[in-house]
């Protein structure tokens, strides 16, 4: 038995130290916003954040994973208040098939917790490990791009903030 934080709950988990966090989360957890793309860390659909730090779930052992901090998408807002980087991604509509977006959003929400304001290059670099193949590469730089801003003024309002918890 292990304690694995997730979303700010922890969790007693019986798992081996060589299991992977995502077989974890979806399968005992049932946490399913990370996806089982490639099971190799090739693909990004299993992004989840680690103690601020963008992962592939898929290829992170549990035994790496005590003391730390595992943030999925379901930690981020809910359905009726969307954190920032989710809102913006539907504004934007910056999804189309979805299989890769929770990814793709916990990478980008990763690079905004340490850049507030990044380039176009840097949102491209820090998503460089996600297939897509639906094509909405544009509309997802938009809503990396909402999503700052979003963030920025969610922080400098206190009744914004509180509503993003």
């Amino acid at each position: 038995m292990m304690t694995l934080k997730v979303n700010g709950r922890e969790h007693q988990v019986d798992a081996e130290t060589d299991t992977p966090l995502l077989y974890v989360l979806r399968d005992d957890l049932k946490l399913n916003a990370a996806k089982f793309g490639c099971g190799l860390g090739q693909c990004g659909s299993c992004t989840v954040i680690v103690d601020g730090k963008a992962v592939l779930s898929c290829v992170t052992p549990m035994v790496l994973l005590e003391g730390k901090q595992v943030t999925t998408l379901e930690g981020l807002g809910t359905i009726a208040e969307p954190a920032p980087i989710q809102r913006a991604f539907m504004e934007e509509q910056a999804a189309q098939c979805g299989y890769c977006i929770p990814g793709m959003m916990m990478r980008a929400q990763a690079l905004l917790q340490r850049n507030s304001k990044p380039t176009d290059e840097q949102i491209r670099a820090e998503l460089e490990p996600h297939l897509c193949r639906c094509g909405t590469h544009m509309r997802i730089l938009r809503a990396v791009h909402r999503a700052a801003r979003l963030m920025d003024t969610a922080e400098a309002s206190p009744a914004a903030n509180r509503s993003a918890r």
